[in-house]
């Protein structure tokens, strides 16, 4: 319980890495306060299950992003989760879509960050989630991993800007992990042999990416800052 006294922001917390990142804050003792778009059940089943709280945001839209940390008031960690798939390829994707990604996975992690920033005591944690993609990108990817790719640009600068508050900012990039949304991409066939590209011979499960965003967020790695830890089971 690590965390006991703690308070949490993250972002697109119903589902998936977003869920299972509530469980675990919540079960090292922080008070969180999570966002969802569109699944009320979902939001509601987390809050339940976990005490935390839910707001409804758009995380593209500055309006709901200032509503979503005015109900938070003075936190000690972001946790920037929220994020929207792209796989159309670069011709295929219209003007209107590529905004989209960008307000929600580029944007809306810069202004997440400001709010939490204005908001936190020296010593706050800010992380972020991007992708492995950002280093092995596949065709259908480009809006997708060029957004992510500014997470991990932003994610450098505030670590320098923030520094010297105490304040750590750090990046976590999955690989393959074991989601609704993977599931829904991929079939089972390609799933399976995903699975056996991985050195460790598994897709990864939420849980193992909380795990790393707990660490990052706790007293341990109060050291780290500037980096982004690739969570892949050893694929990247």
């Amino acid at each position: 319980m690590n965390l006991r006294g703690k308070t949490a922001v993250v972002t697109g917390g119903s589902r998936g890495i977003g869920r299972a990142i509530v469980r675990r804050l919540a079960a090292d003792g922080a008070e969180v306060l999570f966002s969802y778009a569109k699944d009320e059940d979902a939001a509601r089943a987390v809050a339940a299950g976990t005490g935390a709280r839910a707001v409804r945001a758009d995380m593209g839209a500055a309006e709901d992003l200032r509503r979503l940390f005015d109900a938070a008031g003075a936190l000690d960690i972001l946790v920037n989760n929220a994020g929207i798939p792209s796989t159309t390829t670069l011709l295929d994707t219209s003007e209107a879509d590529y905004d989209r990604v960008m307000a929600v996975n580029a944007k809306g992690t810069f202004l997440a960050m400001q709010h939490a920033a204005r908001r936190m005591g020296d010593g706050g944690r800010i992380v972020s989630i991007s992708t492995m993609s950002t280093v092995w990108a596949g065709p259908g990817e480009s809006a997708y991993a060029a957004s992510k790719a500014a997470v991990e640009q932003l994610t450098r600068v505030a670590a320098k800007e923030l520094g010297p508050r105490g304040i750590t900012v750090n990046a976590v990039s999955p690989g393959p992990t074991d989601t609704d949304l993977l599931r829904g991409a991929v079939g089972g066939d390609a799933l399976a042999a995903t699975a056996q590209m991985i050195p460790l011979g598994r897709l990864g499960q939420p849980a193992d990416v909380a795990d790393v965003v707990a660490f990052l967020v706790g007293p341990d790695a109060r050291w780290i800052t500037g980096q982004n830890l690739r969570a892949t089971g050893g694929l990247v």
